[in-house]
């Protein structure tokens, strides 16, 4: 089983949507997450994204980080 630490997994989400999922092995999951922070990002456009777009990126470095914490527990496997 591959470590992960969860430390850079939310570090990478920091720096941009999805680099922490697909440090942490999820790929698909990874690249959704990069779609979707695109897409929010472009609708600060439209005053919504001002809200939506932190959001999501609170939640995608929350994910990284606890994913990486399962996937060393045991719990979760990556893809």
């Amino acid at each position: 089983m591959d470590h992960k630490n969860p430390g850079i997994a939310a570090v990478l989400s920091f720096l941009f949507t999805g680099l922490g999922q697909i440090y942490n092995g999820q790929i698909a999951k990874g690249i959704v997450f990069v779609i979707l922070g695109i897409v929010f990002l472009a609708t600060v456009i439209v005053l919504i994204g001002f809200i939506l777009y932190p959001l999501f990126w609170i939640y995608n470095i929350y994910d990284a980080y606890s994913t990486a914490k399962k996937i060393n527990s045991g719990a979760v496997r990556p893809d």
